[in-house]
């Protein structure tokens, strides 16, 4: 039995010997390479991070103490220290989250999945114990990679200035999924400071200033004069921060010990650790982008168990080859070129590939600013984060129609990562912004032709989405049409897009074996929606359910049954199969699919019911 097996909450971690705790790392390593060969997970981020999880345990109670994830991507070891010991459910559903979760445990102090806010969060809770004359500490954990975010620097300037007790934790690893970009990741990369100063400024604050108040004047200017000696100016410094670091982030001891004084030093602090993704684990220490988000894979030589084709993959290749079509294509990414299927691009046309980090807002502008000297900017960023871009979508891009295109990739039900990273919100938003055009490949041959479209035929702002993954039972081509009837039926229509299709034209053969014969109409341009072959088909059915991997609000369905009502099209049953709130936990996709009665048994189940009580519901 090893260390890890006893460790049932943060007290355990405390109570081991000084000299336990490399050993205690190393079991956590090899804890997590085995469990996420078998089901996948955040791999490198986590490898990374292990010595400053258990180092912030030794210092904070998390329990009362709060520790703000930024991300959220290097939290399992923190799971593990919390009395989460088991991960072989992690990311399945009715399992662990893959991500911090408030209702999983009092040790996650906030949700995390997104970039770039832990900051802002971790003084809002700083204000708020402030407020309320209360006693705990908190502390923002962020990446470097994180800190290229716009509303990192929002945070850090106000907390900076802010006199709030607060220490924030930088987690530098030169990388956030890829390698780092831009001007921060040059100076962090210079950044270093002598342990004197640090040590001669706790000294002066605590021990000389509070005896000798009439010489502030003059040891204020000797701590400048020190510090322009043996400290290199730093963009943390001039935000108000006391700077400690670089830290080696794989020495506890070095790491306790500067988050010991950074707590009891009463105002903000930064502290900066040095760490490696993927540390420990030689496969991702050499690819570590590779290992960010791993599905299953062999323990001993890291190679994944599953490498098949996917949407993202075939979107890479096809833009590549428009871009070599037409000069003026240009690709732009998030710090997502492997997720996006972008290596492909950036290796063939280097000098028109541009990945601006984790900012997804600049990346929007910047695409409407090339847009409007004459390229054909596209821009591939997952749903989940596009999010962010929704005012520079109208702002900067829709107001003059400019032709920016964006690969909207995993769209609809994304499954393990849970309710942070579900593409369930852009059909509502796509489609509030005037003047985009919307597409929704069903297959690989549908996404190479409507990519196609998008890029070299359309004008204005356009946007194809696409899920994670690959495709199903329908293979055929219909990207020339809006919309179209893809199998015949007389009892009810059944309409879908995207590869929520598959789903529908199952369920239709199913309802067949039981004589019921469905009409499947496919929609292939969700913005704008030419509600006309749907209602074409309803006109013969009478009945009508859409199927749509989508929130309620501003979904599809909604906008049909508006049109169905305007145009005075009689509905005897109607069934608006959707995701609700969107608030959708984690799990595989298609048990998601069942949950939310959107695979095919379910959908087939629901035109039952509909044609048995003339629903209307």
């Amino acid at each position: 039995m090893g260390l890890l097996d006893n460790i049932h909450s943060p007290e355990d971690v405390r109570a081991l010997p000084p000299e336990a705790l490399d050993e205690l790392c190393r079991e956590i390593r090899e804890y997590l390479v085995a469990s996420l060969s078998k089901q996948g997970g955040h791999l490198a981020s986590n490898l990374g991070a292990v010595e400053l999880t258990v180092a912030l345990h030794l210092v904070y109670d998390t329990s009362r103490d709060r520790l703000v994830f930024d991300v959220g991507h290097q939290c399992y070891a923190h799971k593990l220290l919390t009395g989460r010991r088991d991960l072989s459910d992690l990311r399945e559903m009715g399992g662990l989250a893959g991500f911090p979760k408030p209702r999983e445990s009092v040790h996650d102090a906030f949700i995390a999945g997104h970039a770039s806010n832990s900051v802002s969060v971790a003084l809002g809770m700083a204000r708020a114990r402030t407020a309320l004359g209360e006693d705990y500490d908190v502390v923002a954990l962020i990446g470097d990679g994180a800190l290229n975010g716009g509303m990192a620097f929002e945070g850090l300037s106000d907390a900076g200035k802010s006199g709030e007790p607060l220490v924030v934790v930088l987690n530098d690893n030169g990388m956030s999924i890829n390698e780092g970009v831009g001007g921060l990741a040059e100076m962090l990369s210079r950044m270093r400071t002598r342990v004197e100063y640090i040590r001669f400024k706790k000294w002066y604050r605590n021990s000389v200033l509070p005896h000798i108040p009439l010489l502030s004047s003059a040891l204020s200017r000797m701590k400048r004069w020190l510090k322009e000696r043996v400290v290199p100016e730093n963009i943390f410094d001039d935000f108000g921060y006391e700077y400690i670091g670089p830290i080696d982030g794989h020495d506890i001891r070095k790491v306790a010990n500067a988050l010991r004084w950074a707590k009891d030093y009463r105002a903000p602090v930064l502290v900066h650790v040095i760490t490696q993704k993927g540390k420990g684990y030689p496969p991702a220490e050499k690819a570590p982008a590779a290992f960010h988000g791993v599905g299953a894979f062999d323990a001993r030589t890291g190679v994944p168990k599953y490498t098949g084709e996917d949407f993202s993959s075939v979107f890479g290749r096809t833009l590549t080859e428009l871009a070599g079509e037409d000069k003026s294509v240009v690709a732009i990414t998030a710090a997502m070129k492997e997720g996006t299927g972008l290596i492909g691009f950036q290796e063939t046309w280097p000098d028109r590939f541009f990945d601006v980090g984790i900012a997804e807002e600049h990346a929007c502008a910047m695409a409407a600013g090339m847009a409007a000297r004459g390229l054909k900017p596209v821009f591939a960023v997952y749903s989940t984060f596009m999010q962010r871009c929704y005012d520079m979508l109208i702002h900067d891009v829709s107001l003059m129609g400019l032709h920016v295109v964006f690969g909207v990739d995993r769209a609809g039900i994304v499954g393990k990562d849970g309710e942070t990273h579900q593409g369930v919100f852009d059909v509502a938003y796509l489609s509030s912004v005037p003047g985009m055009k919307v597409y929704a490949p069903a297959n690989f041959r549908e996404m190479r032709s409507m990519l196609r479209k998008a890029v070299l035929e359309d004008t204005g702002p356009v946007a194809v989405r696409y899920p994670r993954g690959g495709e199903g039972v329908w293979k055929a081509d219909t990207s020339h049409e809006t919309a179209r009837v893809v199998k015949q039926g007389t009892d009810v229509t059944i309409a879908a897009y995207g590869v929520e299709i598959n789903e529908a034209v199952i369920a239709a053969r199913v309802l067949r074996s039981g004589g019921v014969e469905a009409e499947v109409v496919k929609i292939n341009v969700l913005s704008p929606l030419d509600p006309e072959p749907v209602l074409a088909s309803v006109r013969r059915t009478g009945a009508l359910l859409v199927a749509e991997e989508a929130c309620a609000a501003g979904c599809v369905g909604r906008q049909l049954l508006a049109a169905a009502e305007q145009a005075g099209v009689a509905l005897r049953a109607v069934r608006l199969v959707n995701l609700g709130d969107g608030i959708l936990e984690h799990g595989a996709p298609q048990d998601l699919r069942r949950k939310t009665g959107l695979d095919s048994g379910s959908l087939a189940q629901a035109v039952l019911e509909m044609l048995h009580g003339e629903d209307k519901a």
